[in-house]
């Protein structure tokens, strides 16, 4: 493989491929929204968005047992060969009609689901695409390609509706969706060794999963997450920030920029603060050659930026939080980047899809169920405490990574 990552041309189609992928998701995402409210009210609008959600967040660990079993090259081209079938069918009968709601809470039910193998089979392409001294370059490259991806989405599916209405945006997102299948067809996948690869972490499992049944499959791969001395801790540690976080910078900015006066405006700045750290995080982890002591440093990192967090509702005036958000982005894109080359370096070879799984079920699935716990607590005691309190929990991620001498010791390869 190439030793600079960014220029081996294998690494930059899988990214090409994912970006394409993310900001068609956007595209269509949005156009489904308003296909929807043109055809029925809010809160059907509401139902088909929950739809295409709530399978995605409940498949998501099956998804991983899938790209297990069959491989996440078979699985990534796959799911992106049916939702691009999907979506174009979607353009098409909108083109020739105005059909009813059924078909659009078909349609996300259907991209849900694929949405859910699709998922944890793209996060299992790094290690199989780049050697372990490449994967923290590799992460930061994917967190680079998801801030334009996701920044990408809403405009060029604005533009497409404004030309040709929803059926011409889900049209855009079939023709990026059939450009991220071409480009992960020509990815070359590299067979991986038996054994953990990473010197000084926790010893790896057998690398054969247990036969049997998905379900015993699925068992195997969290009971593989919850023995493994560094995995184990660093996924729990990721679960307990998103469930602290996620609420309070998205819920909890609004309400803390409508009490302090701030305005949608100022949720706009610090929520783009956040994004210009995020995208400096990934030019870092991309182009900083090594990181000495990386489980160290990710426990570090978590720890300034779960302050960071907690001190956005305690800043005195908008560019102060501003600027907060700016330094917490950075360090939180650091942090993450961090803990999932650690992750996969540290992953047998045959777990790769369940942990990747059950880190994006960590993401998508279980950070929602903290909106409404937030909302009612803020209604009780107001925001500014249950703000901290998230903190506090994202905190207390950080105090498990730190009392778990696998990840205080975890070193990554460096090439």
């Amino acid at each position: 493989m190439n030793g600079n990552v960014w220029r081996d041309a294998n690494v930059l189609r899988w990214l090409a491929a994912y970006g394409a992928s993310l900001v068609g998701d956007g595209v269509y995402f949005l156009a489904l929204g308003w296909a929807a409210a043109q055809t029925a009210g809010p809160a059907e609008v509401g139902l088909v968005m929950a739809v295409g959600a709530i399978p995605r967040a409940l498949l998501m660990l099956g998804g991983g047992v899938v790209a297990d079993r069959f491989g996440p090259r078979l699985v990534v081209i796959s799911s992106d060969a049916v939702r691009c079938a999907v979506v174009l069918g979607l353009a098409l009968v909108l083109a020739l009609g105005s059909p009813g709601l059924w078909v659009l809470v078909l349609v996300a039910l259907v991209f849900g689901i694929v949405d859910a193998l699709f998922m944890p089979a793209v996060g299992a392409l790094p290690p199989r695409i780049a050697g372990p001294g490449q994967l923290v370059r590799v992460q930061g490259l994917r967190s680079l390609a998801e801030r334009v991806g996701h920044t990408a989405g809403p405009p060029v599916a604005g533009l497409a509706m404004g030309l040709g209405g929803p059926a011409s945006a889900f049209a855009v997102a079939s023709a990026l969706f059939g450009l991220s299948l071409v480009l992960l067809v020509a990815v070359r996948i590299t067979p991986l060794p038996a054994s953990d690869p990473t010197a000084g972490s926790a010893p790896a499992e057998a690398s054969a999963p247990p036969a049997g049944s998905p379900w015993a499959q699925l068992r195997s791969g969290l009971g593989y997450v919850r023995r493994h001395g560094l995995i184990g801790p660093l996924v729990l540690s990721g679960a307990l920030s998103q469930l602290g976080t996620s609420a309070p910078m998205t819920l909890g900015l609004i309400l803390v920029s409508e009490e302090r006066g701030w305005g949608p405006g100022g949720v706009g700045w610090i929520i783009g603060g956040m994004g210009l750290g995020a995208a400096s995080s990934a030019l870092v982890l991309t182009l900083v050659p090594r990181f000495p002591r990386a489980g160290a440093i990710q426990n570090l990192t978590l720890i300034i930026g779960s302050a960071g967090i907690g001190g956005l509702v305690l800043a005195p005036s908008l560019p102060v939080a501003v600027g907060l958000a700016v330094l917490t982005g950075l360090v939180c894109g650091i942090c993450g980047g961090l803990a999932i080359a650690l992750i996969q370096t540290a992953t047998d070879p045959s777990y790769l899809g369940r942990v990747s799984s059950v880190m994006a079920f960590t993401a998508v699935g279980l950070a929602p169920l903290a909106y409404p716990v937030f909302g009612l607590a803020a209604d009780l005691w107001g925001v500014v405490p249950v703000f901290l309190a998230g903190a506090a929990v994202s905190m207390a991620g950080a105090i498990v990574g730190t009392s778990a001498p696998a990840v205080r010791r975890a070193e990554l390869a460096f090439a």
